[in-house]
């Protein structure tokens, strides 16, 4: 019997209900057939969308006629489908279909605003909800829009609802709800953001404070980054103790009063300091920085009688610690009617203030007469801690120089003292450390306009970011930068910022009466002991990136000089930029520190001990980058530079780092490219061909083309500046080689030929046969392959001279490649043979690995396609298991190709669509084309036009790119 009208459930599980109870509907593809049809609810769905639904692989001949039957097999179930000319519908009112029903209702919801009929219609629709939708069944990509659509409503919904618990008081239940969505969905700021309010709304301030430690460890230890403002700004609430009334119902007991501050005692004479310096009128940003500052140091927040609150602020030159400190401390002023004590250390003096006058200035505020003044340091402390523990106050320590010079002004119990200090000072029990960076750009940004004005900073807003990038963000140079601009109302932005561009001249800028970023930076220089201080000048002289902790040892030519890495960070000079993949510590100076100690070193072309130090630093890399590479699994192409210094690392040290070469030379490539353009601008031309030279199987293997070619022309001019015709043929000849992979073969022939004639006048025959090989290569892409077999064989016999197997191996591989592109298999399977025997007796795996790839190739063209096909997979492992990407994303696709061509289209398309995103990611834009080109074949042999013309539009436009950038 047929059963008239069933309900439906797409959101979670498929159900059908009919009068009578459950209905079953048998089959999968039925089941995924009624699915497309529900979500798609009223409308008409084509019969290719549905049978690409119910086929997503390979679809059988009949799919058209098997559609219809399934079609049928849901009408005698009660399912009214109707079909149309295109494909079918079903139709069905609101109340049948879940999804539809759970629509109206949020409808219905937001159009009647914040009412008990708002929270009605929101419950009843989210009590639609039985879990994932269509969970039961395996997941189509076309269906994708639409479930993404129903999530997204279900959770925009759900947060409505608990917006409207927390507005009726209905406390516990939002907390629940936002527990729920916050397990489904754990990164959603905005989330953990209404459920820190929620806690802190309903009293539940320590619950509170803890979610907000627990999303902020989630995004740093998962995602590496910080919460976002807004989420931030709400902590910062919570911790400043904004008020969050729970609502009061009868029967309530009354509250109880807050604490009041301390009183002063009867006793104590009315002699109250107040010496706090000025607030700034245009403190800027910081809020979670005054948040915690300010609660840290709260009298409400300490008893009476327990120890002193301690906080302690720390930062590099000019990031504004005082500012922020003084500005915490006047918000405080209340809390301490006793009086607020000033004192400054003098740290970053020449000699820092004696504790002993310090003492003395403090008890003076106090009202001790200078008679009365103890003679000795133990007594005046005695004295001071006395009269503190009758009369709490705030004691500010500003530019402390270490933790001795504070621990003799810290008081007995009962007050606050707040410590800066441009070195770490971590010894202080129960002290809250504070350690300030550089402003946020949208402070840095706001800041400018406080003091230029908004207007003006909104008018040229680049120009304006360009300034404060300069600035690094420092908030002593955007004041100073803005101080400059305030000074000059006719001047553009855009001429300061013209003028910071220049590194060399960016410190005399920033100067402005008496705010000087030099200056200030000067204060913390002069204190270093003399190898710290060379230690910074010659990192100054490394750039902006970050470097490892082994880099100071080569600066200071000594092994285990963490010590001085470590004084460097004390004195808030270098900072800790993480740790890298291999588990090194990296260090970076921020940038107008860096620009201080490089005009600290002078020029690096000077001979000085900053020059020595760069010396044996580039020797460092170069070093560490050889060790690194005689692992990789293809140096073909490396050329080493003898005249080049060298510095040896630990060797402990050198094999820990370089274990797993391509994690070093990942974790360390912004570092050597950097390193070969130091070493060119320092004229130490051997020093920056070696580099790149050495630098050239991890760029080959990577297809890291764009910093091959970088490093190379770079080292090429200095090079041809240094008159070193040994390291101008090798980086014309690495240069050829870029041009070989991007089908630039007239260019690559041209430096192939210019590096062969140098390499010949130099006697370098190993050098000048692979010049001859590149030109072989350039003729046989090019079709010359009658010319390319005499190059490669005139390449052979110089390997062959000079006993080099390797080369003889790659050789006499090319000229098997040769002859199989002229289809002369018993030549082609006579020299590839040969390359092959020669690779394993060397046990060189790549090469046996490339060798497998041509032979598989070689056995597909005499339609032997099990031996190809095993050749392919040989070839495969091997890259794998080397790691070599990208060769292995050509023998994934030789391999695809065979499976396609062997009637197996699912592994084959499997085995395309994975080269193609390693094409991709790695940037082979020719790899990335061939491969659309096949995928867009087998989808149009298959009959799956939409997805053909995607591929083949793909490929066309990719060569049409590559033909444009090459012309």
């Amino acid at each position: 019997m047929v059963v008239e009208q069933p309900v439906f459930s797409v959101l979670g599980p498929l159900q059908v209900r009919g009068p009578e109870g459950p209905l079953r509907i048998a089959g999968r593809k039925p089941r995924l057939l009624l699915a497309s049809l529900l979500l798609d609810a009223n409308q008409v769905v084509s019969s290719d969308v549905l049978v690409e639904v119910l086929w997503p692989r390979v679809q059988p001949s009949s799919a058209v006629a098997n559609l219809r039957t399934y079609v049928s097999s849901l009408r005698s179930a009660g399912v009214q489908i109707v079909a149309q000319a295109s494909g079918y519908a079903i139709e069905l009112d609101t109340d049948r279909l879940d999804a539809l029903r759970f629509e109206e209702l949020v409808t219905g919801a937001r159009a009647a605003g914040r009412t008990d009929e708002a929270f009605e219609h929101l419950r009843r629709a989210l009590a639609l909800w039985r879990g994932t939708p269509l969970g039961d069944l395996p997941a189509s990509p076309l269906w994708d829009g639409r479930l993404r659509a129903l999530t997204q409503a279900r959770l925009a919904a759900a947060e409505e609802l608990a917006e409207l618990k927390l507005a009726r008081g209905e406390h516990a239940g939002a907390i629940d709800d936002l527990r729920a969505l916050i397990g489904e969905h754990p990164y959603r700021e905005d989330l953990w953001q209404r459920l820190i309010l929620a806690l802190h709304h309903s009293g539940r301030r320590a619950e509170a404070l803890h979610a907000y430690t627990t999303i902020r460890r989630q995004l740093v230890d998962e995602l590496g980054i910080e919460p976002g403002q807004d989420l931030r700004d709400v902590h910062a609430s919570v911790l400043a103790g904004d008020p969050a009334p729970a609502p009061v119902t009868a029967g309530d007991p009354p509250a109880a009063p807050a604490a009041a501050p301390h009183q002063l005692p009867a006793d104590v004479p009315d002699f109250t300091p107040h010496q706090l310096p000025a607030d700034v009128p245009d403190f800027t940003g910081r809020a979670a920085d005054v948040a915690a500052l300010t609660q840290a140091l709260s009298a409400g927040e300490r008893p009476p009688d327990g120890p002193p609150s301690i906080a302690v602020v720390t930062g590099p030159p000019g990031v504004g610690k005082s500012a922020l400190a003084v500005h915490c401390a006047h918000a405080l002023r209340a809390e301490y009617p006793a009086g607020q004590l000033y004192l400054c250390l003098g740290g970053t003096e020449a000699t820092p203030a004696d504790p002993l006058d310090l003492l003395a200035e403090a008890l003076r505020a106090l009202g001790v007469a200078e008679p009365a003044l103890p003679p000795t340091l133990r007594e005046r402390a005695s004295l001071y801690r006395s009269l503190l523990a009758r009369r709490p106050m705030l004691v500010f320590l500003d530019d402390a120089a270490d933790t001795a010079q504070v621990r003799a002004l810290l008081p007995g119990h009962g007050c606050a003292v707040l410590v800066t200090s441009r070195r770490r000072i971590a010894e202080l029990p129960g002290a809250l450390q504070l350690e300030l960076d550089v402003l946020a750009p949208a402070e840095s940004e706001e800041l400018l306009g406080k003091i230029v004005g908004a207007e003006r900073v909104a008018a040229e807003r680049e120009a304006a970011q360009a300034i404060m990038h300069s600035c690094g963000h420092l908030p002593l140079a955007v004041r100073v930068a803005g101080a400059r601009l305030a000074g000059r109302p006719g001047w553009p932005l855009n001429v300061l910022r013209q003028r910071l561009d220049d590194e060399t001249s960016r410190l005399d800028e920033l100067r402005a009466g008496d705010l000087e970023v030099r200056g200030s930076f000067e204060l913390s220089y002069r204190r270093l002991p003399g190898d710290a201080a060379l230690a910074l000048r010659a990192l100054g002289l490394l750039g902006s990136q970050s470097v490892p902790g082994w880099v100071a040892d080569a600066v200071l030519d000594r092994h285990r000089s963490d010590t001085v890495v470590d004084t460097l960070v004390d004195a808030n000079l270098l900072r800790l930029a993480g740790t890298d993949p291999v588990g090194q510590p990296r260090y970076r100076l921020h940038d107008l520190v860096r620009c201080a100690a490089k005009e600290k070193a002078g020029a690096p072309t000077i001979d000085g001990a900053e020059r020595h130090a760069l010396v044996r630093v580039l020797g460092g890399w170069l070093t560490a980058a050889e060790h690194a590479a005689t692992q990789l699994p293809t140096t073909l192409f490396g050329l080493t530079s003898d005249g080049a210094p060298r510095w040896s690392l630990e060797r402990e040290t050198l094999g820990r780092l370089t274990a797993e070469p391509l994690a070093w030379f990942d974790a360390e490539q912004d570092s050597l490219v950097e390193a070969v353009r130091l070493a060119a601008d320092a004229g130490l031309a051997q020093s920056a061909w070696g580099l790149a030279a050495t630098l050239v199987p991890y760029f080959d293997l990577h297809c890291r083309l764009e910093e091959w070619q970088t490093t190379h022309r770079v080292a090429l001019d200095s090079a041809r500046a240094a008159g070193d015709r040994h390291g101008e043929a090798a980086m014309l000849r690495g240069l050829a080689q870029v041009c070989v992979y991007q089908d630039r073969y007239a260019e690559a022939g041209d430096m192939f030929r210019r590096a062969r004639v140098i390499f010949h006048e130099l006697g370098d025959t190993r050098s000048e046969a692979i010049s001859i090989c590149g030109l072989a290569a350039v003729n046989q892409f090019s079709g010359r392959h009658l010319r390319a077999l005499g190059s490669f064989r005139h390449a052979l016999a110089m390997f062959l001279a000079i006993g080099d197997r390797s080369g003889e191996a790659y050789a006499r591989q090319a000229i098997g490649r040769v002859y199989l592109s002229l289809r002369d298999v018993r030549q082609a399977s006579r020299w590839l043979g040969d390359a092959l025997r020669l690779a394993e007796e060397l046990g060189d795996a790549h090469r046996e690995g490339c060798v497998s790839m041509q032979l598989g190739r070689l056995y597909d063209l005499v339609a032997e396609s099990d031996r190809a096909m095993r050749f392919q997979g040989h070839a495969l492992d091997i890259f794998e298991a080397l790691g070599d990407r990208h060769c292995g994303a050509y023998a994934m696709r030789n391999l695809g190709g065979l499976q396609v061509a062997r009637g197996d289209r699912s592994d084959g398309s499997d085995q395309l669509e994975r080269s193609l995103v390693i094409f991709q990611q790695l940037g082979d834009r020719s790899g990335e084309a061939d491969t659309y080109q096949s995928l867009g074949e087998l989808y149009h042999s298959s009959g799956r036009s939409v997805l053909a013309r995607h591929y083949l539009h793909q490929a066309h436009e990719l060569r049409r790119e590559l033909s444009e950038s090459f012309a």
